[in-house]
């Protein structure tokens, strides 16, 4: 079951970095096509997708190598089952705002497959094709929280410091 976490993971942030490979495409390609004088319709629109399917489909994978802002301050002053039980306690209240945010992220694809909501720019693309990938991402998201839980309950969950105070100048 770990394998197939980490594999979920990892497709997750391959799928992020190709989308910001496409962001980079969209924009040079959007930068090219005004230097030629040529018009390609929709190229701010799909980079602007692309942008936040990247973000979205991050969003695990940076939560498991511990690269999410985490505030501290509170936690270092617990020791032992105080400071357990505050983990579980915000691993708790993260887990059900992430499947709160996944549940109606879903939603809100499935509303726009429902009224045929269409983008208002002149590539008219189905706006459930971008929230699709939008809903993935928090999806995979709320298992990351969920996973996090079940470890820390278990008391197999590691501790990742990301180092980023050792990097502060």
């Amino acid at each position: 079951m770990r394998k197939l976490l980490n594999a979920i993971y990892d497709s997750s942030a391959a799928l992020a970095a190709l989308c910001l490979c496409g962001l980079l495409f969209m924009v040079l390609l959007s930068v090219l096509s005004r230097q030629f004088h040529v018009h390609v319709p929709g190229t701010d629109a799909y980079a602007g997708y692309l942008m936040a399917g990247a973000g979205f489909l991050a969003l695990a994978h940076t939560l498991k190598r511990g690269e999410h802002i985490r505030v501290t301050l509170v936690l270092s002053m617990f020791k032992g089952t105080a400071r357990r039980g505050l983990e579980i306690f915000s691993l708790v209240l993260a887990s059900l705002l992430a499947v709160l945010f996944a549940f109606y992220s879903c939603r809100l694809v499935w509303q726009s497959i429902e009224f045929h909501d269409i983008s208002t720019g002149n590539d008219a693309t189905p706006l459930w094709i971008p929230q699709l990938v939008m809903a993935l991402g928090t999806v995979i998201f709320a298992l990351a929280f969920v996973d996090e839980l079940v470890l820390e309950i278990q008391g197999r969950r590691c501790a990742t410091d990301s180092g980023e105070m050792l990097r502060n100048e």
